[in-house]
């Protein structure tokens, strides 16, 4: 069992002073993770990459939450999931109407993972995993490992516990339900 592991069950057994032990030891990949996200995303922005850090991780294992963690992956799955929320509530404050937003669909495809991504684009794709969730949560995962995350196809397969040939699966799928998703008119 990884030092994580042990430090993530103390947490679940309601261990308030064992969450200082585990920051040190997933900052600089949380730090990884969250910088490889906001590399993608439009220049000006004003969340860092330490801020984002540290609200996930206050999500995750804030004074007044108690949490289950199934080890190390489980925990680095919803520290994906947090930076993805955190990222789309600053997308939805950014692109409110009072701010001038107006949301439209995006062709997936036509997304770069190395370009900057627009405020509606984020909100927008946001919304289709909320859906593709209800459909099939594994493979919205995975999306969210890959897009909001950054993971490569191997560091999702590796975090979801499933092959390499099954995420490249899973990720086709995903790409296409998106596509159809975010391409069909209202």
């Amino acid at each position: 069992m990884t030092d994580v592991t042990q430090i993530l069950l103390q947490i679940e057994a309601g261990d308030l002073s064992a969450a200082e032990h585990l920051l040190p030891l997933v900052y600089d990949e949380l730090r990884r993770l969250a910088a490889a996200k906001l590399a993608h995303e439009k220049p000006g922005q004003t969340l860092q990459a330490t801020a984002l850090v540290h609200d996930a991780y206050i999500r995750l294992v804030g004074v007044d939450k108690r949490r289950q963690w199934n080890g190390r992956r489980h925990f680095f799955r919803a520290a994906s999931e947090a930076m993805r929320r955190i990222l789309v509530d600053n997308a939805r404050r950014k692109g409110s109407l009072k701010r001038g937003g107006n949301l439209k669909r995006i062709d997936l495809e036509a997304v770069n993972a190395t370009e900057a991504i627009a405020v509606e684009d984020v909100l927008a794709i946001s919304a289709a995993l909320d859906k593709l969730s209800v459909h099939d949560d594994d493979k919205a995962t995975l999306v969210k490992l890959r897009y909001f995350a950054g993971f490569s196809v191997q560091e999702a397969a590796d975090a979801l516990g499933i092959s390499r040939a099954t995420a490249d699966r899973h990720w086709r799928y995903a790409k296409t339900w998106l596509y159809c998703e975010l391409t069909r008119e209202n």
